[in-house]
């Protein structure tokens, strides 16, 4: 049987959106989770976290009376998921589900709505829709109205109708009806339709998925895993908000890390590390429209602090002030608290700098982009690397976000290394030899502070902090940014001790040591993403594929990741989509793939 509406939740769950906003689609065609009017808004629908009323509040629900049997997945290539669901007698229906986003009048047309298609397949179909938003995280039940082709719940400051050619009275009501045509649901802003909704639907999912499939022929893919590459950066695309060039990391809040660890965190806002990897991966597909976003983006961060403090986070529309605090949701399987805002916006990570610098570089190279950047948006880097160099040796609260402690973080000063040593390489692409020379030997200086008391010679690696003496998976990213090549002693060393300290089965811990909330319990993704590029880098090719497989097959059913995965069973935990994943799944397939001139 397929599970009822109280089974407990799961991360098997089919991601739509439109780049403004996205929901979160169950095996069993409810929207479980969903922000208006974008990432970090108000969850009207957040069953996924549980709800303060009776069960099906919070949720978009599309029901085939005694359904025993589901199947799902993406359009090929696109945004669109497609979920069947069959019962016990023969009957069944497909409900299609997008948010429209194509280009229509010269601009991108991505109206903060969600398509619902519904057919039957087979037999005689009775299905009852059940769709319950709610507001001000699940506190306030709207006031409802309706007309003759839609229904409105209004509340909270935001008003969402559902125009559909189902009859209205029972959507309204919740009655079960015979499903004998095609029918679609818009759910939007209270506007009227100006069409049919059938027809205006049927387009819109035409265009939808043209955009997307036309957007997917752009990627220069790698020969192998296409298309886990493919479903990544497709979800990378969804995590972006284009109005800005913000990217979230990830459309979640307060799924734990792990079971009942209170390690629940709100990740709907723009880390500029994370961001850094989503362009980085993108990049490397030859996807160069987020990249362009994005500096619009970090300039105008980079505009606002005038050379002092840059935050690790900030809003996807730069909000600087993210205070944190708590919700009366009962949590993901009961698990609380449930946490808006994130405290970390507070806090001093120093590798942010080499982030910005490391995001921006490529743009100063690559002659594809409509708007080439100049000797202006190269000072303004120069006042994040002023930063760089002066923070380089500081503590901070490092990579992971300690809350209690600081710490020199050998990461945060290799990012600063980072910083110097890429604007190094910018200034003369200006005729700026002088200032090419200063930054040249402020990264030498720097590397040479890493090298004397990040390495830990009775460990035989480099250490997390100076002076210390514990292992942290952030190390393996040495080579990735170069400052050490991959064949250099201290890096193989500095793998094979992570590898024997970090490393449970197929997957990797970001560190060891016990932090504000005890030791870790499951493997961070992301990690395990680096150890394969790492051990790839060094020449155990055919142990790191036999990782990345083990990572794939850890992926739901239609190839999204979390944040974690637990070693023992394979289950997902975190928020989710989490980028860093889903990057891991690119850097891993461009990292292991065979050569397009190896067989073409």
């Amino acid at each position: 049987m397929i599970p009822p509406a109280t089974e407990k939740p799961s991360l098997d769950l089919a991601m739509i959106g439109n780049c403004s906003f996205a929901a979160l689609v169950d095996k069993m065609a409810r929207i479980v989770w969903c922000c208006l009017p974008r990432f970090d808004g108000d969850p009207v629908f957040h069953s996924l976290l549980g709800t303060r009323g009776e069960v099906g509040d919070g949720a978009f629900a599309i029901e085939l009376e005694g359904a025993v049997r589901s199947e799902q997945h993406y359009q090929e290539n696109t945004a669109v998921v497609v979920t069947r669901l069959h019962d016990a007698s023969g009957n069944a229906i497909e409900i299609t589900d997008f948010a429209p986003r194509f280009q229509t009048k010269g601009r991108m047309f991505r109206p903060t709505a969600i398509v619902r298609r519904v057919r039957p397949i087979a037999g005689h179909p009775r299905i009852r829709v059940r769709c319950r938003p709610r507001f001000a995280y699940g506190a306030r039940d709207p006031e409802t109205t309706f007309g003759s082709n839609h229904v409105r719940w209004v509340g909270n400051g935001q008003t969402l109708r559902l125009t559909t050619n189902a009859p209205v009275t029972y959507v309204r009501d919740e009655i079960p009806f015979l499903l004998d045509a095609p029918v679609s649901f818009y759910l939007g802003p209270d506007e009227s339709l100006t069409r049919h909704p059938e027809a205006l639907c049927g387009e819109f999912e035409e265009e939808t998925a043209r955009y997307w499939r036309l957007w997917t022929r752009r990627l220069g893919l790698p020969l192998e895993y296409q298309d886990a590459v493919i479903r990544a950066a497709i979800t990378l695309k969804l995590c972006t908000f284009e109005e800005t060039g913000a990217i979230v990391a990830a459309v979640t809040t307060s799924i734990p890390e792990a079971a009942d660890s209170g390690r629940n965190w709100d990740y709907r806002y723009c880390w500029l590390r994370d961001a850094f990897f989503v362009v980085r991966a993108l990049n490397s597909l030859s996807e160069m429209e987020t990249m362009e976003n994005y500096l619009r983006y970090i300039n105008n961060i980079a505009s606002m602090t005038n050379g002092d403090h840059v935050q690790p986070l900030y809003g996807i529309a730069l909000e600087k002030t993210l205070v944190e605090d708590q919700v009366d949701l009962p949590g993901y399987r009961g698990m609380g608290p449930v946490r808006i805002g994130n405290q970390a916006y507070e806090h001093f990570q120093h590798d942010v700098y080499g982030n910005i610098v490391l995001a921006a570089s490529q743009a100063f190279f690559d002659k594809r982009l409509l708007r080439q950047p100049g000797v202006d948006d190269f000072a303004r880097l120069e006042v994040i690397g002023e930063r760089a160099f002066a923070m380089h040796d500081q503590p901070d609260a490092g990579l992971w976000e300690l809350r209690t402690r600081a710490r020199v973080h050998t990461s945060s000063s290799l990012m600063c290394w980072a910083a110097c040593d890429r604007l190094a390489r910018i200034a003369p692409t200006f005729g700026l030899e002088a200032r090419a020379e200063i930054w040249r030997e402020r990264a030498e200086r720097i590397r040479a502070t890493i090298l004397e008391q990040g390495w830990n010679e009775k460990v035989g690696a480099f250490v997390e902090s100076f002076g210390g003496h514990d292992l942290d998976a952030s190390l393996l990213l040495i080579a990735e940014v170069g400052f050490l090549p991959p064949r250099d002693p201290r890096f193989i060393a500095t793998v094979e001790r992570i590898g024997e300290k970090l490393r449970r089965g197929n997957h990797l811990f970001r560190y060891h040591a016990a932090d504000d909330f005890g030791a870790p319990e499951n493997a961070f993704n992301i990690c395990t993403f680096w150890y394969i590029d790492a051990l790839a880098r060094i020449g155990r090719t055919e142990e790191a594929r036999d990782i990345y497989e083990t990572m794939l097959s850890c992926r739901n059913h239609v190839g999204l990741l979390s944040e974690d995965t637990s070693p023992g069973t394979g289950e997902m935990w975190g928020n989710f989509p989490q980028t860093y994943s889903m990057v891991g799944i690119i850097n891993g397939a461009v990292r292991l793939s065979a050569r397009w001139e190896d067989v073409v």
